[in-house]
């Protein structure tokens, strides 16, 4: 009896520390959920809205955390490398951080991008897309010991930051396909995007 309770308790505890851990993070959409609505000035001062892109096609939008990450310049940069066969299918990349202009930028720098990055200043559409959390004050230490300083990358964004997720919207503005982990080293592969364009 005393070994049934205690691996019951353990269970139990697990359950809970588990619950704790996923409460902290956003949920994300679901497939077949109407994408929200979207408005901004992407790098090159092109002012970009989801009602009108999808006029003319699918929409990819991913969600990256900044220059600083090595894996969202990768994702970024294999997307790009894939990115007339993206746009062949009729769809178009819009990918949204919390980083500044001025990171932006580098990032550009970093991974050549050629399709569009809103700053998501205020953080409405990372809230609207159900991605944003707050960077918790023992992980901001460890950051900082490397040398990123939230307030500094993020502007007024300060500690916030996506999960890493990636939707396709079709034409109808329903979203037909999602990535979504809060593992910030796991990322959509391009052939899945590919493939469910």
């Amino acid at each position: 009896m005393k070994k049934v309770f205690s691996i019951c308790l353990s269970l139990t505890l697990a359950i809970s520390s588990f619950a704790q851990f996923t409460s902290a993070y956003p949920q994300g959409l679901k497939v077949g959920e109407i994408a929200p609505q979207l408005t901004g000035i992407d790098q090159n001062g092109k002012k970009i809205n989801l009602k009108e892109i999808l006029e003319k096609g699918e929409v990819v939008l991913v969600f990256y955390r900044g220059q600083w990450c090595p894996y969202c310049n990768k994702e970024l940069s294999a997307i790009n490398d894939e990115l007339q066969t993206i746009n062949t299918k009729g769809a178009t990349v819009i990918a949204i951080t919390p980083e500044t202009a001025e990171n932006i930028n580098k990032t550009i720098e970093k991974t050549n991008v050629l399709f569009s990055i809103i700053q998501d200043d205020g953080l409405t559409i990372m809230k609207n897309y159900k991605v944003n959390f707050t960077v918790d004050e023992v992980t901001l230490t460890k950051y900082k010991n490397y040398g990123i300083d939230f307030e500094k990358v993020n502007g007024s964004n300060g500690s916030n930051l996506p999960i890493p997720a990636t939707y396709i919207i079709d034409k109808n503005g329903k979203i037909k396909y999602v990535f979504f982990d809060p593992d910030y080293k796991k990322r959509a592969s391009v052939k899945d995007i590919i493939e469910n364009l």
